[in-house]
């Protein structure tokens, strides 16, 4: 397994674990935790035996965002000045937004503490957000002197709707757990001894299914949000064609016939 740098990361029972883990700066992001972020997403995305994600922070928080104090002293993310990052070459393509968002495997964000600016956007690129009450989502970013840069100002709008975006966004609010819930941007708020039971249940839930057709579901859903409903039938139909001949089909008819439950292999 990679050496990963500032995160953990283990599997268990096709369910993996990512955990960011620099708990004494709230987990805020290094440039060495960025490319061990991307370098875990794809290493579980391309694991057949993983059929689940989960993402988490160590220690009370999720993730402060970008480290300002790393930034401040010249050696973080952005340090290099803004006319160098201007003049710069971006090559996104592994970055963890882009990973994240391109993933086929189903991924839960348990956010355990603060989640602030980059650490939000992290958190909205799951695909299921599970909150403990301790959680916060802070759109801080017009405060700093940004904007949502890894992925926010896409997900946003997406999940709860135009207006109510620009309000968190332009107005740099932090949202309280239970406000992220009334506002559609978590599932569950559940107390911080049961944030990890609660993850893991729904992640166990989702691994009994058949892998192959939850990962086309999941592609389905999201070339859904670009394309027209007549185009994503087609794409639909297309997708159903090699699952009608998988062995995980057979074995889902088969149980159903026999009333017993399903053991799927993912093929």
């Amino acid at each position: 397994m990679p050496d990963y740098a500032d995160l953990l990361f283990a599997i268990d029972s096709n369910i993996a674990t990512i955990t960011l883990n620099r708990p004494d700066r709230l987990n805020a992001i290094s440039g060495p935790m960025l490319e061990s972020l991307s370098q875990a997403l794809r290493d579980a995305d391309h694991d057949r035996d993983v059929r689940v994600i989960v993402i988490t922070g160590a220690g009370r928080g999720f993730c402060a965002g970008l480290d300002l104090k790393d930034l401040v002293a010249g050696t973080g993310i952005g340090s290099n000045g803004a006319d160098n990052l201007a003049n710069a070459r971006f090559d996104l393509a592994n970055s963890p937004p882009i990973v994240l968002h391109t993933t086929d495997k189903p991924v839960i964000c348990a956010i355990n503490g603060p989640a602030a600016g980059y650490g939000m956007d992290l958190a909205l690129g799951a695909d299921i957000r599970i909150a403990s009450r301790d959680a916060k989502l802070a759109a801080v970013f017009t405060r700093r002197g940004i904007l949502p840069e890894s992925g926010g100002a896409w997900l946003l709008p997406r999940l709860i709707g135009w207006e109510k975006a620009a309000e968190i966004a332009f107005a740099g609010r932090t949202l309280s757990a239970q406000e992220a819930l009334e506002a559609g941007l978590v599932s569950h708020v559940v107390e911080p001894d049961q944030l990890m039971p609660t993850t893991r249940q729904l992640a166990a839930e989702i691994a009994a299914n058949a892998p192959l057709a939850v990962q086309a579901t999941k592609r389905m859903m999201r070339l859904g949000l670009e394309e027209t409903f007549e185009a994503n039938v087609h794409h639909v139909f297309l997708q159903l064609l090699p699952l009608f001949g998988s062995k995980d089909f057979r074995e889902g008819v088969q149980a159903f016939v026999e009333k017993r439950e399903p053991q799927f292999q993912g093929r």
